[in-house]
């Protein structure tokens, strides 16, 4: 007998749909495994989306818990373009700034050469000695014979030369060029000059030029600070007002001007609103998130990923522990005495008007309430130690991540072995069937070659009648 090559054509029967009703029957024992998986993903997705909420109202949290916060002042400028900025030793006042002089770098030109790159008849020269304003000077080695564009090169490639060299061309020939690194009259550039190895001067053709416009003398800067006088080498001035910083370089004026302004020193009251405010609303954001994936309203296809979750209400409990408790012996004791309430529904609330007011009028009550003299001894330091824990590598959100990811790798184990288990029963129906339709087209043979038999036998019964 011919072998069947496929199911229900040796008997007739619709094997091969039965087979694959069998099929789908089994594969549906993977469905729940399946479902099972997309549960624990999708709560690997709602723990990272709660990590992310903590990890921002942690920075929140950093903000508030700096000491700084409290102290920082602003500097405002009404008047010509100086500029100001504080320091956290700095005290709140109004300065009078009126500036006669800026400070200025010396400048010195030598006498001309015809070209650049000629050598100079130095008269035995073996250094160019610089003088400064303060009386100090620096020799800086030459070769004999050097050019103009060599003395220049020598003089910046020396660190401590104090000036810096170029080449002027004034249309009728060339000319070095040094003007102070940094202004003032003591680092002006004073005179320049030649000297032996005995460092006697030297008397040569190339020389410092003496005519008008050569030369140009270094300044210091000169201010007065509501009527003090005030002299500086630098437009960069420190200390004349306790932890500000004047600058000068942005002022133009002509010479004989006085320039006038008008510095406020105020606590920056914004800073400290926004860090607060900032702190609120993080963690409003995280409420909001931790109430998304708890939420139930009554159709458990719509429930929240992490509705009943363990380590969400480990997270909601902490944090609710730490702010109710506020902090003990300081004037401000709770978020309350702030303006800031707890409300029925999780979130806190501002009263901003009473945050305003402790903002500008006690700035210190509210560093010690939210920073406090230690790290952790402030609201915020609680707080922060206690995300930090919760963030950590063995805090509730990483364990409760690692346990899901854990239940999802042991799901794939069981999608994998019941699937090998399906197959095997699907191979196995696949041989029953088999046989049995090999078994049925036998029988099917049998009975066609019997009937064929007994309508031979019935025709020759026939004739003999």
């Amino acid at each position: 007998m011919a072998t069947i090559t496929s199911l229900g054509v040796g008997s007739g029967l619709d094997l091969t749909g039965l087979l694959d009703q069998l099929q789908e029957a089994e594969r549906g024992k993977l469905a729940p495994i399946t479902q099972q998986k997309t549960q624990q993903q999708a709560k690997i997705s709602a723990y990272g989306q709660l990590q992310t909420s903590l990890d921002a109202f942690q920075d929140a949290v950093a903000k508030i818990n700096d000491p700084k916060l409290y102290q920082s002042l602003s500097a405002s400028v009404r008047g010509d373009g100086i500029t100001a900025t504080t320091t956290a030793s700095a005290l709140p006042g109004s300065y009078r700034v009126e500036v006669s002089q800026l400070a200025t770098s010396g400048t010195l030109a030598s006498s001309r050469v015809d070209k650049k790159d000629q050598a100079l008849d130095l008269q035995g020269a073996t250094a160019l000695k610089l003088n400064f304003g303060n009386g100090d000077s620096v020799d800086i080695a030459i070769a004999p014979g050097s050019t103009l564009n060599g003395i220049r090169d020598t003089i910046n490639a020396n660190k401590e030369s104090g000036v810096n060299a170029t080449i002027i061309n004034d249309g009728e020939g060339y000319r070095l060029a040094l003007s102070s690194k940094v202004t003032g009259a003591d680092a002006s550039i004073d005179s320049f000059s030649f000297v032996d190895a005995a460092d006697a001067p030297v008397t040569g053709p190339f020389s410092e030029a003496v005519e008008a416009g050569a030369k140009r003398q270094g300044q210091d800067a000169a201010l007065t600070v509501n009527g003090i006088a005030i002299s500086s080498a630098k437009n960069q001035i420190e200390g004349a007002i306790q932890g500000v910083t004047l600058n000068l370089a942005e002022l133009s004026m002509a010479e004989g001007e006085t320039a006038s302004s008008t510095v406020n020193i105020e606590r920056d009251t914004l800073k400290q609103r926004e860090a607060i405010n900032g702190f609120v609303k993080a963690f409003n954001d995280l409420k909001g998130v931790i109430t998304k994936q708890t939420s139930f309203s009554g159709d458990s296809e719509t429930a929240g990923e992490l509705l009943g979750d363990s380590a969400v209400r480990t997270v909601e409990s902490r944090l609710r522990s730490v702010l109710t408790g506020g902090v003990e012996g300081g004037e401000l004791s709770t978020l309350s005495q702030l303006g800031i309430s707890l409300q029925r529904d999780g979130t806190l609330k501002v009263d901003d008007a009473k945050l305003s007011d402790l903002v500008a009028n006690n700035p210190q009550a509210l560093g010690a309430f939210f920073a406090g003299d230690k790290k952790e001894s402030g609201l915020a330091g609680k707080l922060g130690a206690s995300i930090e824990q919760m963030l950590g590598s063995n805090g509730v959100i990483k364990g409760a991540i690692t346990g899901a990811e854990n239940r999802v790798k042991s799901l794939d184990t069981r999608f994998e072995r019941m699937e090998k288990s399906i197959d095997a029963t699907i191979a196995r129906y696949r041989s029953q069937f088999s046989q049995l339709d090999i078994m049925v087209s036998q029988m099917n043979s049998m009975s066609s070659y019997l009937t064929q038999q007994f309508d031979a036998l019935d025709a020759q019964l026939g004739r003999k009648k």
